[in-house]
Order: structure tokens, then C-alpha cells, then sequence
């Protein structure tokens, strides 16, 4: 039986590939789809190590989402101390963290019943 594509596929590959092109760290991505009243079918979570990498890995995957996929985020959230920026992309959420905010956080753990999975830098 041949997998059902929904376009989270390019999404997902085109916001990885945003994040390795600035060097963004413990690149996860969380697959939610099993989960009851889920707010997207994946998040992608990572970090940087410093508020100006942080802002780069968000232009940086804004940028190569818009050319490899096409889409626009539906929100950003973050962006004015880049702690914890959030890019909304409906069924895909991209959370970029500063990392002590991300260790304080755990996200990982608050969706820990969440199929989790570190995602490959396909630059190296």
C-alpha cells in the first residue's frame, strides 16, 4: 500500500534543511498525528547559542520553506527576543530555541507519548 502524502513531507524537509543551513542544534521532530485534540501533526524543535543564531535559523527556514514548499508561516511569535521563536505553518510548528530555554522547557517531555525522532542533516 502506497504512504498517503499531505504535504507535511516537503514541509518537513525544507524546515530541516533551513535549520542545518544555520547550524541549529538537536534538530527533533515530534509526530503528533496519533495524539487526541493535537494542535499540528508535527512540531520540529531546536536550538541555537545565541539569540542571533536563533534569529538566522528563523530566517533561514522561512526562507527555504518559501522556495522549496511555497508556504508562508501563518504566525511568528518570538521574533523580539528570540528565546523561543514559533513559526506556525498550520500543520507543522517550528519551535527554535535559545538553548538554555529549550533545556528549562522540555517540550520533548510534554509530548513524550509522541512518536519522537532526531531529523538527519541531509547537508553534511
Amino acid at each position: 500500500m502506497k504512504k498517503r502524502s499531505d504535504g507535511a513531507d516537503v514541509l518537513l524537509k525544507s524546515v530541516a534543511k533551513g535549520i542545518y543551513e544555520k547550524k541549529g542544534h538537536d534538530v527533533l521532530k515530534i509526530d503528533l498525528r496519533n495524539l487526541e485534540n493535537r494542535i499540528a501533526d508535527y512540531f520540529v524543535i531546536c536550538h541555537g547559542t545565541s539569540v542571533t543564531q536563533v534569529d538566522s535559523i528563523c530566517d533561514s527556514v522561512e526562507d527555504t520553506v518559501r522556495k522549496m514548499a511555497g508556504e508562508k508561516p501563518l504566525h511568528i511569535e518570538g521574533l523580539d527576543n528570540c528565546f523561543w521563536v514559533l513559526l506556525d505553518y498550520g500543520n507543522v510548528v517550528v519551535h527554535i530555541f535559545l538553548e538554555k530555554y529549550r533545556n528549562f522547557y522540555s517540550l520533548e517531555s510534554l509530548w513524550a507519548d509522541a512518536k519522537i525522532k532526531a531529523m538527519e542533516d541531509k547537508l553534511k
